[in-house]
């Protein structure tokens, strides 16, 4: 009989000395207690906690978990589980040992990532990967276009986030700083939270390259090195739980929410690709001198070729297979836009004007008024997608865009160097993206191309999530509807 994926997962080469080297780790940092981790198809960090004196059964057995976790185990709005029903089997956890890394604001406990798999005793497939697994679907996915192209996605986000006051309360009491752009003052008046967060960063193989103050009240970008699409989500989860620690520690509310605010800039996530052949693994400290950590957690890839330099005589123009990745990007703009503004607060950041929101399906060189701009020579900036994205999706749908692109040759047309709303006036027609979530899911389930991102049950489910999501919001009363319509009549 065949082995199971779970199987040649657990006895993959090299992986026994790593699953060693890890209990070497743990006796040596005095880590008690490690949390085994997954994101759920919403990009939260679910999982379970185990003493650290079972690492190696967990790393030979795993845990198991309900296969709704990967849904977040949230019911939709008639009462029912999103996903899968209460009878549904468990999925199994096999901790991946290359990710371990102690956790620096209590360094009893550290984290491990994990790969899921479907229980080993389905009927069908036992064993086998899950495909409502992002983290895993991207890996696989990544290793497929590597195979058939002999190209790297790399990748770096450009996280936006707003930190907020509490009231007495505990809610949200406006933002920490006053929202001016690149003020070094208001940056200052921040600094206790942001140097505390590049700390914990670097201590868990972040290397941290530049941040400032954005135009919103207490919005920061911190910016991480690009790297390996999987490793770059991977960071930016991290992040996301260093932020939250922070919050805790200085009484604040770490909010990647994309729009709390109007009438100021939105939380977004540009994402910065390039596809590269070839490179090395190297490896940064980040100024650690004992790293709580294996290494690959600071192991970076750099090197090799980028394939969207320009090749010809004009420096915005980029080379063939970064036109060919344009081209298909920007074919299935509509489709991306789901998964890239996932939430119904999303479409506040496209609809609030002025603030350099990507609502059109066009590109160029420089331009922030496209959905898609040539950022620097060999980097493509991907700008229709928010701080509350699921990074391993969209990484994922991005592979799938430059796929169709470079295997249909799909031309990416001239680059457009005006102000956008100047065009359309003088006579362009430019395709308007998808403006609620409604509508970037109508275009999702017509586009096959950003679906087979979505491996497996992953569409089904991402499906019914945000569907139910885009129901609850208009099966709701809100202020809005009162203070417009209460007395609307006679």
């Amino acid at each position: 009989m065949a082995k199971t994926d779970m199987e040649n997962f657990v006895e993959a080469e090299g992986r026994e000395a790593k699953v060693k080297a890890v209990r070497q780790k743990i006796d040596a940092l005095g880590i008690e207690y490690l949390y085994l981790q997954f994101v759920s198809i919403t990009g939260r960090i679910c999982g379970k906690g185990i003493p650290a004196d079972h690492w190696e059964t967990m790393a030979q057995r795993g845990f198991q978990l309900v296969y709704g976790a990967t849904v977040n185990l949230f019911m939709n709005r008639h009462q029912e589980y999103l996903g899968y029903g209460p009878e549904a089997a468990e999925l199994v956890g096999i901790p991946e040992p290359e990710t371990f890394c102690q956790l620096p604001w209590d360094k009893r406990v550290a984290r491990v990532f994990c790969t899921l798999f479907r229980n080993r005793e389905e009927r069908e497939n036992p064993g086998a990967f899950l495909t409502s697994d992002c983290r895993g679907n991207l890996r696989r996915l990544h290793e497929s276009f590597q195979g058939r192209h002999g190209l790297q996605l790399r990748s770096g986000t450009e996280p936006e986030m707003m930190w907020l006051k509490r009231d007495e309360n505990g809610n949200p009491d406006g933002g920490y700083s006053k929202p001016y752009c690149y003020h070094i003052d208001q940056f200052e008046s921040l600094r206790p939270v942001y140097m505390r967060v590049i700390e914990y960063s670097r201590a868990m193989g972040l290397d941290m390259i530049q941040g400032d103050h954005e135009d919103a009240p207490g919005q920061l970008e911190l910016n991480t090195n690009f790297d390996d699409c999987l490793k770059n989500a991977d960071r930016l989860t991290t992040y996301r739980q260093i932020c939250a620690q922070v919050a805790r520690e200085f009484d604040l509310i770490a909010c990647f929410m994309t729009k709390p605010f109007m009438g100021v800039s939105a939380n977004g996530c540009h994402h910065n690709i390039s596809l590269w052949r070839g490179g090395e693994q190297v490896l940064r400290t980040l100024g650690q001198t004992t790293r709580g950590a294996m290494d690959e957690v600071f192991t970076y890839t750099t090197g090799g070729e980028n394939t969207f330099l320009p090749e010809g005589e004009d420096p915005q123009m980029p080379g063939k297979v970064g036109q060919q990745t344009i081209g298909g990007i920007v074919a299935h703009l509509d489709a991306l836009t789901a998964i890239g503004c996932s939430t119904v607060n999303s479409y506040r950041r496209l609809w609030d004007t002025g603030f350099w929101a990507p609502i059109f399906a066009d590109w160029g060189y420089q331009n922030r008024t496209t959905g898609l701009r040539v950022s620097a020579p060999g980097r493509f900036e991907f700008r229709s997608v928010d701080s509350m994205v699921n990074p391993y999706l969209m990484a994922a749908a991005i592979l799938a865009s430059a796929d169709d692109g470079i295997t249909n040759d799909i031309p990416c047309g001239k680059p457009e160097e005006r102000n956008i709303y100047d065009a359309m006036e003088a006579g362009k027609l430019v395709k308007k993206l998808p403006m609620t979530l409604g509508a970037s899911l109508e275009a999702l389930a017509k586009d096959e191309i950003i679906q087979s991102a979505m491996p497996g049950e992953m569409y089904r489910l991402f499906n019914e999530y945000k569907t139910d999501e885009w129901e609850r919001f208009n099966h709701n009363v809100s202020d809005w509807d009162r203070e417009t319509y209460l007395d609307y009549l006679p």
